[in-house]
């Protein structure tokens, strides 16, 4: 974080001070986790459904916090900011406990102080990659890290901190050696998107595709494309440096060509592609291998990443690197050293008995499940596959159906045993059922725990197990139990 006084950090947030003389300076970063301030830190006081961090004030000032940002009074120097309406309030995340207001302007205030580290840091060479999509944004985010890190510093997001509270965070990890500030950037509704992108104004933007995610809350993919669609909307113009970095073999992200005054770079598959990948294929773990052709050179890439899904990703961030100066060399031998950094994202583990967890737990939608279900398919040729599935959320009417698709495809994937946790995710089993002449072959189950039991009766030696569903299924705890060696039948992980 660039060094900001109490005093500065008040007048740009709208705040006033308290217990302070304005003269402390805040150099240690900000964090909303008061066991994690650092000496000369800025403590972020935010109501949450168990505790309230301004109760926490007092303490994070003793372990060396500079001063605190909070929405009342507390017994430490502090910036004060006015309550907020959360019902108005335009971000992106409702806090758990949030009940007048105060989490709301607090995290206005904490927008306002990433928009003034953005507007100082980039006349001196910042540039901010926004990234968006219905799936795959954490994965191409941590991409394009590790592709633009040897040009220069480089910030991002661990994980998928991409909301109204990780969105700012990030942005305040940035000071005056930061080159690259590589943001994800989520939405739960029209105006998210725009309202992330205003408190980091994005140079290049980089949408990867529209899906069903969150179909709940748009009410059609239409909608979804419309709320993606922000992301280029808010990019300078072509003459102001402005790149839009779209996924030609997505249709509605094509489309979004015609919504923004940057400079578009098409990617994919399709001979319409600027940057595109041609004689795809993929490994026995899956890993795609391709040619990387770009105006300016051709190369050779072997990912290793699992899933050919992750052929649209490395094109995007190849984009991205090739406008910021690297050549086409060095991005393919950046590719080819690509390290997974985000955890239960397809990470693939061989137990010592042979067994295969491809752990992406994480998350789900209906596309990225079908991504994985296909990586699980090629992964095992001549072996016996083991799909364990849960529910897929927020997709409001179209649940039902969406979720009997996947079984469906299970069957069609000539996936050997398909295992459905929870009765949120029972139209996977049911359509598994009534594909073929499936029977046994696909199994209800009501929890975790009936999973992890069957799959230690179950798994032989060289079996390959996908475990999918979305975060809030819970099904990370079953993967972690295949690692663990007392469910391995005396194999170690």
């Amino acid at each position: 974080m660039i060094p900001l006084t109490l005093a500065a950090v008040a007048e740009i947030a709208g705040g006033r001070l308290h217990h302070a003389t304005g003269d402390e300076l805040v150099t240690g970063g900000v964090e909303f986790d008061s066991r994690k301030v650092a000496d000369g830190g800025l403590f972020v006081a935010l109501p949450g459904e168990r505790v309230d961090g301004h109760d926490f004030a007092a303490q994070a000032v003793a372990d060396g916090a500079a001063g605190v940002l909070a929405a009342r009074e507390v017994d430490a120097p502090a910036v004060i900011v006015p309550p907020a309406d959360p019902e108005t309030h335009s971000g992106s995340v409702a806090l758990a406990g949030d009940t007048d207001g105060s989490g709301a302007a607090v995290l206005q205030a904490l927008g306002a102080l990433a928009r003034h580290v953005v507007q100082t840091l980039a006349p001196g060479g910042l540039t901010v990659v926004g990234v968006t999509g219905s799936s795959g944004k954490t994965s191409t985010k941590d991409l394009i890290a590790q592709l633009l890190e040897p040009m220069g510093d480089t910030v991002a997001p661990p994980g998928s901190f991409n909301n109204e509270l990780g969105h700012p965070w990030t942005v305040l990890k940035a000071d005056r050696s930061t080159k690259h500030l590589v943001l994800e950037l989520s939405a739960r509704g029209p105006g998210h998107i725009a309202h992330l992108a205003a408190i980091a104004p994005p140079r290049i933007g980089v949408v990867l595709n529209v899906g069903s995610a969150h179909v709940g809350e748009f009410g059609s993919r239409d909608g979804i494309a419309k709320a993606k669609g922000e992301l280029p909307e808010a990019l300078p113009s072509a003459a102001d440096g402005g790149v839009a970095v779209l996924n030609a073999d997505d249709p509605l992200v094509a489309a979004m060509a015609e919504r923004t005054n940057a400079r578009v770079v098409l990617v994919g598959e399709s001979p319409s592609a600027q940057v595109r990948a041609e004689s795809v294929r993929l490994d026995e773990l899956a890993r795609p291998s391709f040619h990387l052709v770009t105006p300016r050179g051709k190369a050779d890439v072997q990912l290793p990443l699992h899933g050919e899904h992750q052929v649209g990703n490395a094109l995007a961030g190849a984009a991205v690197a090739l406008e910021l100066g690297a050549s086409v060399d060095e991005v393919a031998q950046r590719l080819n050293g690509l390290q997974r950094r985000s955890q239960q994202r397809m990470a693939v583990t061989t137990r010592d008995d042979g067994v295969v967890i491809l752990n992406d737990s994480y998350n789900a939608n209906p596309e990225s499940m079908r991504a994985a279900l296909k990586a699980l398919a090629s992964m095992s040729r001549g072996r016996r596959s083991w799909a364990v599935l849960g529910e897929m959320a927020e997709l409001g009417d179209a649940s039902v159906s969406a979720h009997d698709e996947i079984g469906r495809l299970a069957v069609r994937l000539n996936i050997s045993r398909l295992v459905v946790v929870g009765e949120r995710a029972a139209a996977m089993h049911h359509g598994a059922s009534h594909e073929g002449s499936w029977g046994e072959e696909s199994t209800l189950v009501p929890d975790t725990a009936a999973a992890v039991e069957l799959l230690r009766r179950e798994l032989e030696p060289g079996d390959v197990v996908l475990v999918k569903a979305s975060n809030a299924a819970g099904l990370g705890v079953v993967a972690d139990a295949l690692l663990d060696p007392a469910g391995a039948k005396g194999a170690t992980a």
